[in-house]
């Protein structure tokens, strides 16, 4: 990589810091070090694929960057992600640019949402994508460079840099990294990604548009009624005429909780219509 002079986007310098501080120049990085993608870290990310350089996966929002497979590798690179990341990366990008997760209106809201990614089925095993303990946390590496990836792009190719095109007043955590997996082996009912038609041995990608966690606890509750109204408690306090009626949520429930509902015979569809009704008699 180099800051005298280019070939095709190519730059040459002359030590590996000097590129991590040309990176923050050309302001493609999110505040934080980037690995520089050098021609050969580039080709080695590109082996993960047989999908052509030059095929674009898809448009992102608000500047439709073309998002080809060598552009989501050099960014996956950056991000810090494994050759074996890539597909996962290739299919966050074409989740997040479907039309129907409005990533345009989600890049220049003033308001705190982002993408958040959740990963279903093998893969979760074989790229040891934290499902479990500190799912929202840090300390692993699959969770951390693949959201921050798909951040990259939204920031470098849909050009929603902070204070420019991302006019979000407060910010969001999430705007680092924010992807997490389903812990199936422990769910008394059935996952996500088989919930929305796919297989159970199948490997899934999931995009929700949301704010930062709002983590809440219960540790007296054994019944199902007692957990799900603390819940509903919580969600009221989003779900209000104060806040425009504005009340879709992605609940994340621990494998304790979740086994003490099921225990008391409901099922997730049991869950989400008594937390409908509930916490709209809220208000």
């Amino acid at each position: 990589m180099a800051q005298n002079g280019s070939r095709d986007g190519v730059y040459e310098v002359a030590e590996d810091i000097d590129a991590i501080e040309f990176y923050f120049e050309q302001g493609v990085t999110d505040g934080l070090p980037v690995v520089p993608p050098t021609e050969e870290q580039v080709q080695r990310m590109l082996t993960a694929t047989a999908r052509a350089a030059d095929e674009v996966i898809a448009l992102v929002p608000p500047n439709f960057g073309e998002a080809t497979v060598e552009k989501i590798a050099v960014n996956a690179v950056m991000a810090g992600c494994k050759p074996e990341y890539l597909p996962v990366v290739m299919a966050g990008v074409e989740a997040m640019c479907d039309e129907r997760v409005s990533l345009h209106g989600v890049q220049g809201t003033t308001h705190t949402s982002t993408p958040l990614f959740i990963i279903n089925g093998p893969i979760r095993q074989r790229l040891e994508i934290n499902s479990a303990a500190g799912v929202f946390g840090s300390g692993w590496r699959a969770n951390a460079t693949i959201g921050r990836a798909l951040r990259l792009m939204m920031v470098n190719l849909g050009g929603a840099r902070p204070g420019e095109i991302d006019k979000s007043c407060m910010g969001h955590p999430g705007k680092f990294s924010f992807l997490i997996g389903e812990y199936e082996e422990m769910n008394p009912w059935e996952p996500l990604h088989v919930e929305r038609g796919f297989a159970p041995d199948q490997s899934a990608l999931s995009v929700y548009c949301c704010d930062a966690p709002q983590c809440l606890t219960n540790n007296a509750g054994r019944t199902a009624a007692s957990i799900l109204n603390t819940i509903g408690a919580a969600m009221a306090t989003g779900w209000n005429d104060k806040t425009m009626l504005a009340g879709s949520y992605m609940l994340v429930m621990s494998p304790e909780h979740a086994k003490t509902i099921a225990d008391d015979g409901l099922s997730k569809q049991d869950v989400k219509r008594y937390l409908y009704e509930h916490v709209r008699g809220a208000f």
